[in-house]
């Protein structure tokens, strides 16, 4: 979940390009929905930190409790905020998996890469 479209167009075209089937949206009720359609699909919720509509966190937990098989999913959170300014506000854990805008194709690939093998 990206609300900034060139963001998401970005990200959709380097995980395409290594052979991952992308799912976007660009707000909230739209990763919602995806996650209805979806259900018992999704292995990975990547989504910006701070959005206009709510948090990543708060997002990551509504698709939750949408769909219990989504309890342990992976995620990984993204911003173009520093890592230490997020936490600051309290957003974001300490620990958890974020990679900052911008970034390069290699460091989406690897950072979903690691988060996806983790146990």
């Amino acid at each position: 979940m990206e609300d900034e479209t060139s963001i998401l167009k970005l990200a959709k075209r380097i995980l395409t390009k290594i052979g991952y089937t992308v799912l976007t949206a660009d707000r909230p009720k739209g990763a919602i929905q995806l996650v209805k359609e979806y259900k018992n699909q999704i292995n990975l919720i990547i989504t910006d930190v701070i959005m206009p509509e709510m948090y990543g966190n708060e997002l990551v937990n509504t698709l939750k409790s949408i769909d219990p098989d989504l309890e342990h999913i992976k995620h990984i959170f993204i911003s173009g905020y520093a890592s230490n300014a997020i936490a600051q506000h309290g957003v974001l854990d300490e620990g958890i998996a974020f990679i900052r805008k911008p970034f390069s194709q290699l460091e989406l690939a690897k950072k979903v890469r690691k988060v996806l093998d983790e146990k």
